[in-house]
């Protein structure tokens, strides 16, 4: 019998968008509409798929930080940064000459006038900000982790995730489209609640949220993953009788290789 093609890899991003709480380091998360047909009801960061606008060549002249990454890598950072301006209001931009980022009351005018639109398709970044003299800060983003869906699943995706400091006087807030409710929440916190059963985590974000919680603030955690090479994880799966174990290399740094999983 012949197999079947893998399903392809559809390229994706989100970013952890970061900020010091009072118990520590805080992580602003969404939980997705549950009648959507990727992980429906989790508690997920901002993120998604790449848009065909993300990797126009004139996009580049419009990013600082752009100088040494190749197009597929400036293609996924450019949709990170549209993810959560459409899934969270953060906009990591600054205006043309100015090396501060977007303050939040400009954030929530554009927001109001362009999110909806984005995400329907209707604009692309670089019109937006051709339109509001905007650079897209590509410079803010810490490369954190790679994961590529196993092969054997019909839906694939090929996930950057980058962390980002918030900018401080972001008024953050989910779509109410793709995510239907937000919150600030210590790595440890959403950990706890997924155990409990409150909250609903699929497995890299569970991963990601681990990793993020070895760390006391967000300068830190950011500092650390310029410094750290990532290693791209594809889980592969193992299948026993009572369920099934998923292995991830040891170098990609979660301090475990082996996770089972009961049916």
């Amino acid at each position: 019998m012949t197999e079947t093609a893998p399903a392809p890899l559809r390229p994706a991003a989100t970013i952890l968008l970061l900020r010091d709480g009072a118990d520590g380091i805080e992580v602003f998360m969404v939980v997705r509409n549950h009648q959507i047909d990727f992980a429906a009801g989790a508690l997920v960061f901002p993120g998604g798929t790449t848009d065909p606008g993300d990797s126009a060549p004139e996009m580049r002249g419009v990013c600082d930080g752009a100088e040494g990454l190749d197009d597929a890598a400036l293609t996924v950072r450019v949709a990170g940064i549209r993810e959560a301006f459409e899934e969270s209001c953060a906009l990591l931009a600054r205006p043309k000459g100015s090396s501060d980022l977007v303050d939040g009351i400009r954030a929530a005018e554009l927001g109001e006038k362009y999110r909806t639109a984005l995400e329907a398709g209707e604009i692309d970044m670089l019109t937006f900000c051709q339109t509001e003299n905007l650079r897209l800060a590509v410079d803010q983003l810490a490369f954190f982790a790679h994961w590529l869906t196993p092969v054997k699943m019909p839906k694939r995706f090929d996930t950057y995730f980058f962390l980002a400091a918030a900018p401080k006087d972001a008024g953050l807030s989910h779509d109410g489209q793709e995510s239907v409710e937000s919150v600030w929440i210590t790595p440890a916190q959403a950990l706890t609640d997924a155990a409990a059963g409150s909250r609903t985590i699929v497995f890299p974000t569970r991963l990601n949220l681990e990793k993020l919680g070895q760390y006391k603030t967000a300068t830190e955690a950011i500092t650390a993953a310029h410094k750290t090479p990532v290693v791209s994880v594809m889980p592969t799966v193992e299948r026993h009788p009572d369920g099934r174990t998923l292995h991830i290399p040891e170098a990609a740094g979660y301090g475990q290789t082996a996770y089972f999983f009961k049916s």
